[in-house]
């Protein structure tokens, strides 16, 4: 009898270490010795489709290892699974129809078949059934026929069910108290076990239980190296193709402490765009695993740091597949001009990627459109998502309305709703590091064109402006232009010391010319309102700029000090006004 259920319950138990109760034990001098070992797992090892490598470290490259990986998960899928299933129930078929009684089968990966049945029970089992059914397809006869050799170890029943969940549920006898000893314990249930062959009068071999194991031959290595961990707690393998054999067969029999060894293994080789997209292209049952999560959290940021300035690597982002592109859009340090950049290459990427209008709306609207901050995009490419035929109207009206309720918001609220978001997966309301910083901008058409533009700098990147930096705001307009404000830290016109300075720019646009007035204020300490700095007007050109070198009067060092009076909360806030002149 259970004495606690969900302490036995292969569901509850099938994230968690089941090697808990053997911390760092080593158990290697019992591995396929018959003296302490209580069954015989008898490996039938069928041969591999034609092409396929017979082991990772037969591969040349992570590449090569990918491709025929793949190319083994396609073929197998398409032509073995459907005869192996079937043979699977024809091994059970007079089996009780019970959830343990159900042969391991994984979806993503190579299906075998396993039973706690010896060879002489199979052609039984196979007897009965024909005459039951009255009909058996000559493929399954021939499937099960087409094996290349057996291999027999020998194993012990309660360090494998400790540590898998698989084997626990194959190996249930008066073992289930394995998972709740501690290490020291199972050691002598262990050599209990050897006690018991010892009296058992020469009748081991026949009273013997076997464990039918069916893989194929480029399972072999990687199946061995497996159990042999399952008992020392480490491998002998080191290289990467033959590590992620290892991890494939940890997910498959569900030794999770062998997935977390694998895993921190590759970590610590050497990363590359290669690797890393390969680990985010694993089959979805070893991604949804905990014990994997850090390897392909590491892969994300190796992408997201390698692609950290989309500009110069423009091509070889747009030839990502998807998971490498959601790797680098999620980054925070993302190096590129504004969010509106951001929503133009991913609508690239997708078009490029998803011709199809249906399924291009799918990927933006169910992975990629989440990866777009649209609350920093600017109101004038906002009002294009609306019109866009790649986004579903229903989708594009929900983003923009979001946005446009946080531009709403006072500062303190969008810092708020920024902070929640801190440890989500996407993160909607965080500002990224952009070569051009965001800007509010109020616009009024009468009774004169004018806008007011408020921008707000934190004090590290003011910090990072010494000695000769600039910043440059994203770009707004005032009459159908484009306009932009740029600070810097730049020497005063004596050159004695270094200030702050802000300026004012219009885009370059032919040789259109407009007569502004402008003015600069800041927020200043104690009332915190905004005082004006600086006013003057200017007939702008195409390219050209205008501003004051000083904003402030006073030294970089004052600027930038503690008790600077410029900064609130650790933030400078600097206001533009503009107007056209009549």
């Amino acid at each position: 009898m259970r004495v606690n259920v969900d302490l036995f319950d292969p569901q509850s138990n099938m994230d968690s270490d089941f090697s808990s109760g053997l911390p760092d034990s080593d158990f290697g001098f019992a591995f396929n010795d018959s003296n302490f070992s209580d069954r015989v797992l008898r490996i039938e090892i069928m041969p591999d489709l034609p092409d396929s490598k017979s082991d990772g470290d037969a591969c040349s490259s992570i590449a090569d290892w990918a491709r025929n990986r793949k190319r083994r998960r396609e073929e197998i899928k398409k032509d073995t699974v459907d005869v192996l299933v079937q043979r699977e129930q024809i091994l059970q078929c007079n089996m009780p129809d019970t959830e343990d009684g159900v042969a391991y089968e994984n979806q993503d990966d190579e299906p075998e078949a396993m039973v706690e049945e010896s060879p002489a029970d199979v052609g039984l089992n196979l007897k009965q059934c024909e005459e039951a059914t009255g009909n058996i397809d000559p493929a399954w006869s021939m499937d099960l026929s087409t094996v290349l050799r057996v291999k027999t170890v020998h194993i012990s029943s309660p360090i494998l069910a400790a540590k898998s969940p698989f084997f626990y549920k194959v190996n249930v006898p008066s073992l289930v108290y394995a998972f709740c000893i501690p290490w020291f314990l199972l050691l002598w249930l262990v050599i209990l076990c050897i006690f018991l062959q010892l009296f058992s009068n020469g009748m081991r071999e026949s009273e013997q239980r076997y464990v039918t194991l069916r893989i194929h031959a480029s399972e072999e290595a990687a199946l061995m190296e497996l159990l042999n961990f399952m008992y020392s707690s480490t491998l002998s393998t080191t290289t990467p193709t033959a590590l992620l054999d290892v991890l494939m067969a940890a997910d498959k029999f569900e030794v999770a402490s062998c997935m977390r060894y694998c895993s921190r293994l590759l970590r610590n080789l050497p990363m590359t765009c290669e690797s890393a997209l390969l680990y985010l292209d694993l089959p979805s049952s070893v991604l949804m695993a905990d014990a994997v999560q850090p390897l392909t959290d590491t892969a994300k940021q190796f992408l997201a740091a390698r692609y950290k300035d989309i500009s110069k690597f423009q091509e070889e982002v747009l030839n990502l597949p998807l998971a490498g592109i959601e790797a680098v859009l999620a980054s925070d340090d993302l190096q590129i001009a504004s969010e509106d950049a951001v929503y133009d290459f991913a609508l690239k990427w997708a078009r490029t990627h998803y011709p199809k209008l249906e399924e291009r709306r799918e990927i933006l609207g169910s992975r990629l459109g989440r990866l777009i901050r649209f609350p920093y995009m600017t109101c004038r490419k906002l009002k294009k998502v609306l019109t866009c035929n790649d986004f579903d109207p229903e989708l594009a009206s929900k983003v923009v309305l979001e946005s446009l309720f946080f531009k709403a918001e006072t500062p303190y609220r969008q810092r708020a709703l920024a902070a929640e978001e801190a440890n989500s997966t996407y993160r909607r309301f965080v500002e990224r590091a952009y070569k051009y910083r965001p800007v509010k901008v109020v616009e009024f058409e009468l009774p004169r064109q004018q806008c007011v533009v408020y921008l707000d700098l934190k004090r590290e990147e003011c910090a990072h402006l010494f000695p000769a930096g600039r910043i440059y705001s994203q770009a707004f307009h005032l009459g159908g232009q484009g306009f932009f404000l740029s600070a810097h830290c730049n020497m005063d016109q004596q050159s004695s010391f270094h200030c702050f300075g802000l300026f004012l720019g219009m885009q370059e646009k032919g040789s259109v010319s407009f007569a502004v007035d402008y003015e600069f204020a800041a927020r200043i300490k104690p009332t915190e309102e905004y005082v004006s700095k600086y006013k003057g007007n200017y007939t702008f050109t195409g390219g050209k700029a205008v501003g004051y070198r000083n904003l402030f009067g006073i030294p970089w060092t004052a600027f930038m000090a503690d008790d600077s009076i410029y900064f609130i909360n650790g933030n400078l806030h600097l206001r533009a006004e503009l107007t056209i002149r009549q």
